[in-house]
């Protein structure tokens, strides 16, 4: 998922895709703790995207 494709929701939808890829983190870091977790670099993507979409929402706060 790219900034620029994200600049182009609105805040609301912003808002909910952090709240699924957090719940998404949440799991994939239990499947880690249990050792169920075959795709480690899905947690490495999972958290990247979780910043970019704060740095948008900020940005939007802060414009």
């Amino acid at each position: 998922m790219k900034a620029t494709e994200l600049r182009q929701k609105t805040q609301a939808e912003l808002q909910a895709m952090l709240l699924e890829l957090s719940r998404e983190r949440f799991n994939l870091r239990m499947q880690k703790a249990t050792g169920q977790l075959s795709k480690s670099d899905q947690v490495r993507k999972v958290r990247r995207d979780i910043a970019r979409i704060q740095t948008v929402l900020t940005q939007m706060v802060g414009a």
